[in-house]
């Protein structure tokens, strides 16, 4: 199953690498991955495969509770959602 994660909040060192660790942990593959800084703001965007076994409201709760503890917002969704509620 495909998904996007999403990061946002204050930058701080460490943000990518708690995030990635945790999809490495759980066996999920990042497809794509896109950051940036704006103004001080973390943003990033990732495209990833779950494997067998991982469902998306799993890794939600991990990666919210990481999340909580950098002082970011994460949110993850599946991709064909995500994709019709951001068409323009």
């Amino acid at each position: 199953m495909n998904a996007v994660i999403t990061v946002i909040g204050a930058d701080k060192v460490g943000i990518l690498a708690r995030i990635s660790t945790l999809c490495a942990d759980n066996s999920v593959n990042i497809e794509e991955v896109t950051q940036t800084i704006l103004r001080g703001m973390f943003a990033m965007i990732m495209l990833v495969t779950l494997p067998e076994g991982i469902t998306i409201e799993s890794l939600a709760g991990k990666l919210t509770e990481a999340g909580k503890a950098l002082g970011v917002n994460v949110s993850v969704t599946r991709q064909e959602i995500y994709d019709v509620t951001h068409k323009i």
